[in-house]
């Protein structure tokens, strides 16, 4: 529905760009919210939106609300605090793109549904430059016939778009893509870590990577920056701490024992408690790598 009036709350990386592609494709972007005020303005000027004050302005200036905010705690002061977008919101379809726990998208569908609103999950397995370009890998959750109504706005963002099944399940699916992802990351990282120390050159080690069981779609995205201590910010150390937690938590409610993901959430929290959790996630490599520190 290209005619709709979209919203945004949660400004970063994503979300930003997010609302930048869908402006470029010819949807009207129509309120803007972020906790970093500026963030809002300066995007509403460039997009030609309503930097909006409060949550429930976005809900009354919106049909569909996409959401992009960091973590379980925030979603809930979002759509529960105070100044919340359930405000008056008969009628709004919410699509929240955050990496969260499946329980979370399950409350927030009863709880719109109790207002005459609606909510899908869209999970996205994707970074900035995807975002940015219509690109993103995304996973839905939720009520089909909400994702049948919205399936040409999600495809403007997309590259690749499956609908996983009911409210929670792209959420267990993202979680398990993010903690695959952030085990191959620490694996790589100790693997360029002995390396070094062994004196190889890490170039052609990661060549001999490529062509063996070695490979991994982390060695193309993060080794060159792991090699070279260039670790800016595409997906942080502290969201990979965070989304371990989420799978190492669904794995405890079920009785499965998970000891890779919990030694690799156990790095991860390392370079938080360092104060590199802002580092992307390649950082994890600063915790192998004998020399110089990141900046």
């Amino acid at each position: 529905m290209q005619n709709s009036k979209i919203g945004f709350v949660g400004l970063g990386r994503m979300g930003a760009n997010m609302a930048r592609c869908l402006h470029e494709k010819g949807y009207r972007i129509s309120g803007l919210f972020d906790l970093e005020t500026h963030r809002a303005v300066s995007l509403a000027q460039e997009l030609g939106a309503t930097a909006c004050v409060t949550l429930a302005e976005v809900t009354a200036t919106a049909d569909v609300v996409f959401t992009v905010v960091t973590n379980d705690a925030a979603m809930d002061a979002v759509f529960f605090g105070k100044d919340n977008l359930f405000i008056e919101a008969q009628g709004t379809d919410f699509i929240n793109c955050a990496t969260l726990s499946p329980r979370v998208h399950r409350h927030l569908e009863r709880a719109a549904e109790r207002v005459g609103a609606r909510c899908m999950e869209a999970c996205m397995a994707s970074s900035i430059p995807q975002a940015r370009q219509g690109e993103l890998f995304l996973m839905i959750g939720g009520r089909e016939a909400v994702y049948t109504d919205h399936k040409q706005l999600l495809m403007a963002l997309s590259s690749d778009l499956h609908f996983v099944g009911p409210a929670g399940k792209a959420a267990e699916v993202k979680a398990l893509v993010n903690m695959v992802m952030n085990i191959n990351t620490a694996a790589l990282a100790e693997g360029l870590g002995l390396g070094a120390a062994l004196g190889l050159d890490l170039e052609r080690l990661c060549r001999v990577f490529r062509q063996t069981g070695a490979h991994s779609r982390v060695l193309e995205t993060d080794a060159e920056d792991m090699i070279h201590r260039d670790h800016e910010c595409y997906f942080s150390a502290e969201h990979a701490a965070k989304d371990a937690g989420i799978a190492l938590g669904m794995a405890e409610s079920l009785g499965v024992q998970l000891p890779l993901a919990r030694a690799t959430l156990d790095q991860y929290l390392r370079l938080v408690k360092s104060g590199k959790g802002q580092l992307d996630k390649s950082g994890v490599a600063e915790l192998t790598f004998p020399g110089r520190a990141a900046d």
